[in-house]
């Protein structure tokens, strides 16, 4: 596919580390020039300094912490790979723009006037951050899509991708999930706040293309839309033992049980419960194939009006197995222990990928090498983070 993004300027939400890196590498090698909003100046410094080119905006997506999920920063080494040019990846920092504060988004898409958004930043976290601050996950999230969906709109910007998430979708959703399940049925009440702020950033997506879009009345041609990830891991990952998601938060539990010869590890849940997980590189990759594709071939493959479709690996696994491969990965020998009087969350969410596959796009990273991968970052991150302790001193 020609993406024709030679010196187009891309900005990418959250696009510090994580999959909004991957893609940023990969638009860079497209020849595009990323525009990288993020809260982690570090990770936003060195990534920009990587690229060569671009621009990196410290900014707090969410007014009270940056988005630290995986997805990010793979959307922006995605970008590179694919030739984007460096000095058109832009980013920012929290001290220079409030995504929470709507005249500052406003002021910023009228400054630099993006060609594309990837709309990657959100509050994330597990069932335990999901029920600990659900004001917080709702509010936050509704404020970021509203925000930014808005101010790109108003700046003139034709294409935007906004992602979502696999909770969308009713607890009890036929499987595999069909886009057409949204709306259907009840919502898992663990994450239901997080998963109507995502509806909501699918429906502003789509009234937007149904009021300005290409046929809508007032014809401005915008072309936003959306892609439903199922559970994401890979380099970049939140592994804060509070907010992180399953993958991360167990590869950091395993990590620590092995160093201190910890007999057990206790995990939430029966174990019972079915994941589907891709790699941040994957979703990069499809994050910039949805963004790509023609509008008469995104036509053809989707329903009329829809604007999102879904992304996932094509199979699944149980918790409990999940569990035993991150602990092999690990190198940690000792008991897996299920606490049952722990939520398990919803029993199943597997992805319907039909429709991505008819319009070209498939998996390549394989659950176990994805695994070690993500191991490897996690190591780093640690190293990092001990040489820095070590230096203050």
């Amino acid at each position: 596919m020609n993406l024709n993004l030679q010196n187009k300027h891309v900005v990418i939400s959250g696009g510090a580390k994580g999959i909004g890196a991957v893609a940023a590498r990969f638009f860079r090698k497209e020849g595009a020039v990323p525009i990288i909003l993020d809260l982690d100046k570090d990770a936003g410094t060195r990534l920009v300094e990587e690229l060569g080119c671009g621009k990196f905006i410290e900014i707090d997506l969410r007014d009270e912490q940056g988005c630290k999920y995986a997805i990010d920063s793979a959307i922006v080494r995605r970008l590179l790979v694919n030739g984007q040019s460096e000095d058109k990846i832009l980013t920012r920092t929290h001290g220079e723009l409030d995504l929470i504060d709507q005249g500052a988004v406003r002021a910023f898409f009228e400054a630099e006037r993006p060609d594309q958004v990837y709309l990657a930043a959100a509050r994330v976290g597990g069932i335990l951050a999901n029920d600990t601050y659900p004001a917080e996950f709702i509010y936050e999230n509704l404020m970021i899509a509203a925000n930014v969906i808005h101010g790109a709109f108003l700046s003139g910007v034709k294409k935007l991708l906004f992602l979502g998430s696999n909770c969308i979708y009713p607890k009890f959703a036929p499987q595999p999930i069909p886009e057409d399940a949204l709306l259907t049925g009840a919502l898992e009440p663990t994450n239901e706040p997080y998963a109507i702020a995502k509806i909501a950033g699918i429906k502003l997506c789509e009234s937007y293309n149904r009021q300005y879009g290409q046929y809508g009345k007032k014809g401005h041609g915008i072309d936003y839309r959306a892609v439903m990830p199922c559970n994401l891991y890979g380099p970049g990952d939140n592994y804060d033992p509070e907010s992180a998601h399953v993958i991360a938060g167990l590869i950091r539990r395993f990590h620590e049980a092995k160093a201190a010869n910890a007999p057990s590890v206790t995990v939430w849940g029966t174990g019972a419960p079915r994941r589907e997980c891709l790699h941040v590189d994957d979703m990069a990759a499809a994050c910039v194939h949805v963004m790509n594709l023609p509008v008469a071939v995104w036509r053809q493959y989707t329903q009329p009006g829809q604007g999102y479709v879904n992304v996932g690996y094509g199979s699944d696994v149980t918790i409990a197995e999940l569990a035993r491969l991150i602990a092999r990965t690990v190198g940690y020998g000792g008991r897996i222990v299920f606490d049952p009087d722990k939520p398990d969350g919803t029993p199943k969410k597997l992805m319907d990928n039909s429709c991505l596959n008819a319009l070209g796009w498939r998996p390549e990273v394989t659950l176990e090498k994805g695994l070690a991968d993500a191991y490897e970052d996690f190591l780093k991150n640690q190293n990092r983070q001990d040489a820095m302790a070590e230096e203050s001193r």
